[in-house]
C-alpha cells in the first residue's frame, strides 16, 4: 500500500492507494488500516471497482454493522443505503447541514463508508471538520466551563412525523426516507468526549441532532451551543474532499462532523453507505 497524507491544515484526511479492497486483506494490512483511520479520522481509496459482498467484506474491518433507522436500505442488502440524487431532482441534497451521523442514538456509529458511483461533473463535495483539533485549541477557560456539560440529542428536527423530510413533496426526492415518531426520543451525551482509542478529546455536538445543553437555560444553551460550532467550522479545521467514481472513503463520528455540498443541479449523483456501530460516549 502506498500512503498518501493529506496536505491540509485540519489535519484530516490520508489516502491509500496501490491497494484492492475487493481482495482479501492480510491482517497486517487491515491494522495499518485502522491505525491510519484513527490517526487522521478520514481514510481515502481511490479507484476501487467493489461489487455489494465486496464493499460489505471491507467495512467489516471497521466493526459490527451499525443501525440507519429513517433510511431505506438496498434491496437484497440490508446494511447498505443508496445516497442518490436525481439529475432532476428539486430536493436540497441529503446531509447538506453539519452533523455526526446518528449521534442521537444511546450507542452512536463509530464510523460511515461511502462508496462512490456516480459523480458529477461539478460540486458534491463533501467538508469535514476536525472536532478534536477544535476541542484542543479552546481556551482552558472554556475548557473548564464545558468540561463536564451533557447535551440532549434527538433525531426529531429532520425525521419526526412533523420534521424536516416528512413535510417534502412526496415526489421531490428519490431517496426513500422514513420519518417516525421515535425520532421524538432524545439521548445524553458528554459534550466533550474522550475517544475510545485514541483517548485524545473532542467536541462531540453538532447543529443537527444536538438539541440543548442539560440543566442550563434554553438562551444561554443555545448561545454556548453556537459559539462552539462558529469555533468549529473555522477553516482551519476543515477538510474538502472531491469525490471521483470509484472511490471509497471512512470517516470517524467521533473526530468529525461533515456537510454535503450540492452545485450539481442538472447531474445525476449515487454513493453507496454503510454504516458501522459504535460505543456509548464517554467523558
Amino acid at each position: 500500500m502506498k500512503i498518501n497524507i493529506i496536505e491540509s491544515e485540519s489535519n484530516l484526511g490520508v489516502e491509500v492507494t496501490e491497494v484492492n479492497l475487493s481482495n482479501k486483506l492480510e491482517v497486517k494490512d487491515k491494522q495499518q488500516i485502522i491505525d491510519l483511520w484513527n490517526k487522521f479520522s478520514v481514510i481515502i481509496f481511490p479507484d476501487q471497482m467493489l461489487s455489494h459482498p465486496e464493499f460489505l467484506q471491507f467495512s467489516s474491518i471497521f466493526g459490527n454493522y451499525g443501525d440507519d433507522p429513517y433510511l431505506d436500505s438496498l434491496q437484497g442488502n440490508p446494511h447498505i443505503v443508496e445516497v442518490k440524487r436525481k439529475a432532476d431532482e428539486k430536493a436540497i441534497q441529503f446531509g447538506s447541514t453539519w452533523h455526526s451521523d446518528w449521534s442521537f442514538q444511546k450507542t452512536p456509529p463509530s464510523a460511515t463508508l461511502l462508496h462512490s458511483k456516480i459523480i458529477p461533473p461539478v460540486g458534491g463535495d463533501t467538508l469535514f471538520a476536525n472536532t478534536e483539533k477544535a476541542y484542543s485549541e479552546l481556551s482552558s477557560e472554556i475548557k473548564n466551563e464545558i468540561e463536564d456539560l451533557m447535551v440532549f440529542h434527538s433525531a426529531k428536527l429532520p425525521y419526526a412525523i412533523d420534521g424536516f423530510y416528512a413535510t417534502e413533496k412526496e415526489d421531490d426526492r428519490s431517496m426513500k426516507i422514513l420519518p417516525s415518531k421515535s425520532a421524538e426520543n432524545s439521548y445524553l451525551h458528554p459534550l466533550v468526549r474522550t475517544h475510545a482509542i485514541t483517548k485524545k478529546k473532542t467536541l462531540f455536538i453538532n447543529p443537527v441532532y444536538s438539541i440543548s445543553i442539560k440543566d442550563m437555560p434554553e438562551d444561554k444553551s443555545g448561545k454556548l451551543l453556537m459559539t462552539l460550532y462558529e469555533h468549529m467550522l473555522q477553516d482551519k479545521y476543515i477538510y474538502r474532499h472531491n469525490w471521483k467514481p470509484n472511490m471509497l472513503i471512512a470517516w470517524d463520528n467521533r473526530t468529525v462532523m461533515h456537510q454535503a455540498e450540492g452545485g450539481y443541479d442538472g447531474y445525476e449523483r449515487l454513493l453507496h453507505r454503510i454504516t458501522i456501530a459504535g460505543e456509548h460516549p464517554r467523558k
